[in-house]
């Protein structure tokens, strides 16, 4: 039961990062490597304030302007200085190693010392439950994990609530049109320009913010926590799309945070029965590769449907 509670919690803190990428991919059509740079210059922002006694809160917000500013600057490269969007967000990545170091001033910083929300969330848990472990469905279960968990699902219910609100709203609904036909925005007069550095923007701002969440969870920011992290989000986008069958705005959003606890919860069974962890990433790239050849494989050898004479 710990393990499925930590699996859940951390599925759940990653699904920001999910949604981040839902919005870079699907909405402006680019896979945004910043993400791997982004992710750990939140965490790097987020560990280095709470060391210094500043609020987690405060800390965790000062991560997501970082990931604003990381957006913002990969955004430009692509608007302003039209460098390939792929490379432009390799550019900003690389880049964004070195910040992280001078962020943290060494590869590590630990949080052992400091107050996150996961301290906060003990606190909670043993002042309202009245002990330090409860029974759930007939398991001792760490009363810190279930409060820990319950907070994580709602930030993130928060978190998503409010992305829903915003794109539905005449700016977001500009932003999303910008990404789906460039073309018809800009003959109506629209800085497209504009639009795509504001989306790159808050996508990486969503993504640095998984990452102060995630360096409270874990204890610790480290330099290399990001290698990978922007196949974790498409994995989460297109596994969430499966399992939802649809593209509609809300449903694309509970797609991504779905798809990211349900991959989480399949790498935790997954190590759980013996899986090498040194095997982890080469087996996230080939299930994403599964994922996007599978579906394409399976419509082809559906029957044609008869035609009418």
């Amino acid at each position: 039961m710990t393990l499925l509670l930590g699996a859940l919690t951390m599925g759940l803190i990653l699904s920001l990062l999910a949604v981040g990428v839902y919005i870079s991919y699907r909405v402006f059509d680019i896979a945004d490597i910043t993400v791997d740079g982004s992710i750990t210059l939140g965490g790097a922002i987020c560990a280095v304030q709470i060391v210094q006694g500043i609020h987690p809160l405060a800390a965790t917000l000062a991560g997501f302007i970082g990931g604003l500013g990381a957006g913002t600057v990969t955004g430009l490269l692509q608007t302003r200085f039209k460098i390939n969007p792929l490379l432009s967000g390799i550019l900003v990545m690389t880049g964004l190693y070195s910040v992280n170091l001078h962020v943290m001033g060494k590869s590590n910083v630990p949080l052992l010392a400091g107050r996150t929300f996961v301290t906060w969330a003990e606190r909670v848990g043993r002042a309202g439950l009245g002990q330090p472990a409860v029974n759930l469905l007939g398991w001792r279960v760490d009363a810190r994990d279930l409060v820990t968990l319950g907070v994580a699902l709602a930030l993130t219910l928060l978190v998503c609530l409010a992305l829903y609100w915003f794109l539905r709203t005449e700016l977001g609904t500009a932003m999303r049109a910008s990404g789906d036909n460039p073309q018809m925005i800009r003959a109506l007069g629209v800085n497209v320009e504009r639009y795509r550095v504001m989306g790159l923007a808050l996508s990486n701002g969503l993504v640095a913010l998984s990452g102060a969440l995630l360096v409270q969870y874990q204890g610790f920011a480290d330099a290399q926590m990001g290698i990978g992290m922007v196949v974790w989000g498409l994995a989460s986008v297109i596994i969430g799309e499966s399992l939802i069958g649809s593209r509609s705005l809300g449903l694309a959003i509970y797609g991504a945070v779905a798809g990211s606890v349900l991959f989480r919860v399949l790498v935790a069974i997954a190590l759980r029965w013996g899986l090498n962890p040194n095997d982890l990433k080469l087996v996230t790239a080939v299930f994403v590769f599964a994922a996007l050849v599978l579906p394409n494989l399976l419509s082809r050898r559906r029957p044609a449907a008869p035609t009418r004479s």
